[in-house]
């Protein structure tokens, strides 16, 4: 697989302009289009902000920046902060929740498919939690939502 030109550095992150996502601001830093592989996002939102419990076909690992999160990964819940890795494997049940305002980390996927279903949900729901776009969505994206 060739990868697109693509530049090593992203100078300011935050100059990434993010997508509104279930009250999350995702900033994607390096979308599998362009690596040829992995994608990495800078992920922050409001306290309480963050996706319900779901699964997809792409493991991922998140690193806290600053703040804190409370994760959900199979029937175990737990808080994690600054400087802390989570692992997700591939089609584990999972969601997290942001415990704080200055709440930011990084979410690593494995491979493409995160950044088209964000660019998608933020296309589709204005950044409002439309749960019937969000589920048609997903449904496009091989995540999948579970009952409430």
């Amino acid at each position: 697989m060739t990868t697109k030109s693509f530049s090593p550095f992203v100078e300011e992150a935050e100059a990434v302009a993010p997508l509104q996502v279930v009250g999350e601001q995702i900033r994607v830093l390096a979308p599998a289009a362009r690596t040829g592989s992995y994608e990495i996002f800078l992920q922050s939102g409001s306290e309480g902000a963050g996706p319900p419990p779901h699964t997809h076909p792409w493991d991922e690992a998140y690193f806290v920046i600053e703040g804190r999160l409370e994760v959900l990964l199979g029937d175990r819940k737990m808080e994690v902060g600054a400087g802390k890795l989570v692992y997700v494997p591939r089609g584990t049940p999972h969601a997290f929740r942001i415990l704080g305002p200055s709440t930011k980390f990084l979410s690593i996927n494995s491979h493409g498919g995160a950044s088209e279903f964000f660019s998608a949900v933020d296309r589709e729901t204005g950044g409002t939690l439309d749960l019937p776009k969000l589920l048609s969505a997903a449904q496009r994206h091989q995540v999948a939502i579970a009952a409430p």
